[in-house]
């Protein structure tokens, strides 16, 4: 996981900004105005996108008027689960030697439980009260959502 940073980061920003923008209601987001907003290409963040949603955390809504919004409220998606959507059809490579067999490779899967641990702690909910509290105000609201 924390070999494939930008991935990761850029799939955060992409399900961040959809929550921010346009949430689970119905409004919709499109791929470019997304794009334009991380200051990324449109082809780049498709693939993103694209594993979003067949993960069940986005809805992608076709036509003229289409584009994307949250699949479930923001406090039920966790962190953890948008970056194992992009990266898990990637391997990791085999250490390259004994030291590295024995000794950075158990280090490195020790941190990646670490972080594993703390994305699996941390909603979008969370990211949209850090984005609240530095000031951003949302263009829509969220519906009401009652669990019983």
């Amino acid at each position: 996981m924390l070999l494939r940073r930008d991935r990761a980061l850029l799939a955060l920003d992409i399900a961040l900004d959809i929550a921010f923008h346009a949430g689970r209601g119905g409004e919709v987001t499109g791929a470019s105005d997304i794009a334009e907003r991380l200051n990324a290409a449109r082809r780049g963040i498709e693939p993103l996108l694209q594993a979003l949603v067949r993960s069940g955390l986005l809805d992608s809504v076709r036509g003229p008027r289409g584009g994307y919004r949250m699949a479930r409220a923001p406090r039920e998606v966790r962190l953890a689960e948008i970056i194992a959507a992009v990266t898990e059809d990637e391997a990791a490579d085999a250490p390259p030697g004994k030291l590295a067999t024995l000794v950075t490779a158990p280090l490195w899967a020790e941190l990646d439980a670490a972080v594993e641990k703390k994305l699996q702690g941390i909603t979008l909910e969370d990211l949209l009260k850090r984005a609240a509290a530095a000031g951003l105000r949302r263009p829509v609201t969220e519906p009401l959502h009652f669990v019983i």
